[in-house]
């Protein structure tokens, strides 16, 4: 009996002590954003000592156009996100149902592509919104974003799709029904957990990504979020106290995905049920 209590209390300890080393970067970084004019990291007794206030967070939103580039990834991250889960959902359904010649050659051939290192695929990706006339433009943007997030989510929801019975194409098929009645009336209603899960990781991506948009974005006006945060990096000092507050309000748009979508993460069994025996 005491050995069992025994085991139990090292068990919790193990995992209380692993939740506090992963959560301390994170209360480290918001009790730095209450220190004014920290250009050095500050030392633990410094961190806990502080009062809270919204001193760096204001001065955040009314510095290096802020807002602009706040607004500017909200409509970039929204449209890649729908068009990337929408094609993909499509082309996943594609995959899942229909034959045609060639088709586990070429969700391969898909796959293949996810295995090639961003860095190496940005020097012909440009070259290609360069010829297309789409640099400097979100269309450019969002066709990388778009191109890129098919795969993944043809990857992912495909064998969510192919776990769907198909006897429930009956019913749409008896009143007379389509391949696109059958796509929206079972397919996506069956697969919400799936593009839930699909829209956090989809959101998140895309709205951290600094790399294309740094390429493909020229106009200051254009620019997003991730580079808006690079400009409060001074040239020779750093103003950990202004970055971290950045930092923080661009976390909060990734939060609130989070939360509208996270009860429709991937759950077990989501369909069991969905045909009676």
């Amino acid at each position: 009996m005491h050995i069992k209590w025994l085991s139990k209390l090292v068990i919790y300890a193990i995992i209380i002590a692993g939740a506090l080393t992963f959560l301390f970067p994170f209360v480290y970084m918001i009790m730095t954003s209450f220190i004014k004019g920290a250009y050095s990291l500050p030392r633990p007794k410094e961190i806990f000592s502080v009062t809270p206030n919204l001193y760096n967070f204001k001065l955040v939103l009314g510095k290096n156009h802020f807002i602009d580039y706040f607004k500017n990834s909200i409509i970039v991250t929204a449209v890649a996100m729908s068009g990337s889960l929408f094609l993909g959902c499509l082309t996943a359904y594609g995959f899942a149902r229909f034959r045609f010649p060639g088709k586990e050659l070429l969700f391969r051939m898909f796959l293949l592509t996810t295995m090639i290192p961003g860095a190496i695929n940005i020097i012909p990706q440009f070259l290609i919104i360069k010829n297309l006339g789409l640099v400097n433009t979100y269309a450019g943007l969002w066709l990388l974003y778009i191109g890129g997030g098919v795969v993944g989510s043809t990857f992912f929801l495909r064998g969510f799709f192919e776990s769907i019975p198909k006897e429930l194409e009956e019913s749409v098929l008896i009143d007379g029904g389509g391949n696109w009645r059958i796509f929206f009336n079972i397919y996506l209603p069956q697969s919400l957990p799936a593009i839930g899960t699909l829209a956090i990781f989809s959101f998140q991506g895309t709205w951290e990504e600094y790399f294309t948009a740094l390429v493909i974005l020229k106009t200051e006006a254009l620019r997003t979020l991730p580079i808006a945060l690079q400009a409060f990096n001074d040239k020779y000092a750093t103003n950990y106290s202004q970055v971290f507050a950045a930092s923080l309000i661009a976390l909060l748009p990734v939060i609130l995905v989070y939360l509208v979508f996270q009860k429709r993460f991937v759950q077990g069994g989501f369909n069991e049920g969905a045909v009676k025996g």
